[in-house]
């Protein structure tokens, strides 16, 4: 790995994705809260505020960052698929939520539960998608790029992978 930033790469987004595929996200999106909840619920302060390089979200604002972020995934998918005006997704300054007093400070284990109810209730939503509701686009200002429901559950789970691999760069694993 040459880039700590992107451990996993970056994002790279197909045109679409296959039933299987699609099936497998949504698992993912229904395990990985369990992968985080390993992964963390034993560590100490000390290592909360590891860092995976120099200038980086600490452990626990990571923790605190995908909770925020999945349940913003989720918000989107229910927008568009509720509210057929909605064309420009919500974005948010994921630096400033970050620096946020529950995110410097709070338990990790808040945000391991809303994480867990988050994607429960995201993996069950996604398995009842007909392929027009998967069509549904919306389009993502700060990236410049139309993202349809599939392609965000993909960049969903990149998202969840990526920082679960942050951590374990944070605490040596990786």
């Amino acid at each position: 790995m040459t880039d700590s930033r992107f451990p996993l790469g970056p994002f790279v987004i197909q045109d679409d994705y296959t039933s299987e595929e699609l099936e497998t996200l949504i698992d993912i999106i229904e395990t990985i809260p369990a992968d985080y909840r390993r992964l963390t619920e034993n560590l100490t302060e000390a290592d909360l505020s590891k860092t995976y390089r120099e200038a980086s979200w600490t452990i626990r604002q990571l923790v605190h960052h995908v909770a925020d972020i999945q349940f913003l995934h989720y918000f989107r998918m229910k927008k568009a698929l509720t509210e057929p005006d909605y064309k420009d997704m919500t974005v948010i300054d994921m630096n400033a939520w970050a620096a946020t007093a529950d995110s410097l400070s709070a338990p990790i284990t808040v945000a391991l539960q809303m994480f867990e109810g988050v994607h429960h209730r995201y993996a069950f939503l996604a398995r009842t998608l007909t392929e027009e509701q998967l069509t549904i686009r919306y389009f993502h200002p700060a990236r410049q790029i139309w993202f349809s429901q599939k392609q965000a559950l993909a960049i969903s789970v990149w998202h969840t992978q990526h920082h679960l691999a942050h951590i374990g760069l944070a605490l040596g694993e990786v």
